[in-house]
């Protein structure tokens, strides 16, 4: 079998899983603050589900042992990061980094969900 070079393998979309205490509460808290809807669930009871809005996708896997880190579990791109920003003042959502003009190209915040897991809004500047 000819073996085909990993420059030749075309890469899509990546869905970050993200470990929740109680999957409801956290699917509840991507739907009413950022518009996500639940595409997919299983088991009984339900311990992984999918969230999608527009091209992004999140993986809530059931963990009720979870503990937070100090590292962002996901990065999502937006094309209104200051819109998204002021929208989670609004729901009162926890914001680790403040909004700012980053040296690496993109006007970036990050913000916590419930369980403590720690995710990075960026839009490219210019």
């Amino acid at each position: 079998m000819t073996q085909i070079p990993i420059s030749k393998i075309i890469f899509g979309r990546a869905a970050p899983g993200i470990p929740v205490r109680e999957i409801q509460a956290a699917c509840d808290f991507y739907v009413r603050v950022f518009g996500f809807r639940k595409v997919f669930e299983n088991g009984d009871p339900v311990g992984f589900m999918i969230l999608k809005k527009d091209a992004a996708e999140i993986h809530l896997n059931l963990k009720r042992d979870h503990s937070t880190s100090t590292l962002n579990v996901a990065h999502i791109l937006v094309d209104n990061v200051d819109a998204l920003y002021t929208i989670c003042e609004a729901a009162d959502v926890r914001i680790v980094k403040s909004i700012a003009d980053k040296d690496y190209g993109l006007r970036a915040f990050v913000f916590a969900d419930p369980d403590g897991n720690r995710i990075d809004v960026g839009q490219v500047i210019g």
